[in-house]
């Protein structure tokens, strides 16, 4: 069941990944939280990195930004990023050299019950959980 901690965010442009990060700092690690529902440090790294992996392609490959929403729940932190295209990440060779390809990896790899929901109006919602 969650806790009532939820944080919602309409994001647009180059800086929204910063935007992203600082909010659900802010709120994830703020005083809002009693110390029993604050995210263990590992989790909410964790959680900002992912947070800041899915804003930055739902900003760079789709028109009209994104929306953000990230819910502290019992055992972990829950995130969604809603954009306008359909179109699925795609796993890509990830560019040593630092060109990308690493933000879909990492989403798979840290978080857990990942899941894509396509909307019939256009657009999905991709959902990861990262367990406290």
């Amino acid at each position: 069941m969650p806790l009532q901690l939820l944080l919602h965010l309409d994001l647009h442009g180059r800086s929204a990944a910063t935007q992203a990060r600082r909010a659900a700092r802010a709120h994830l690690a703020g005083t809002e939280a009693n110390d029993d529902e604050r995210p263990p440090p590992l989790a909410l790294d964790t959680a900002l990195l992912l947070i800041s992996e899915l804003v930055t392609n739902a900003v760079r490959h789709t028109s009209g930004g994104c929306m953000l929403e990230v819910c502290l729940v019992s055992d972990g932190i829950d995130i969604e990023v809603t954009d306008t295209s359909d179109a699925e990440p795609e796993t890509s060779r990830p560019d040593r050299r630092g060109e990308g390809g690493w933000g879909w990896h990492l989403v798979n790899r840290l978080g857990t019950d990942v899941g894509i929901r396509h909307h019939a109006a256009g657009g999905k919602t991709i959902h990861v959980r990262v367990p406290c």
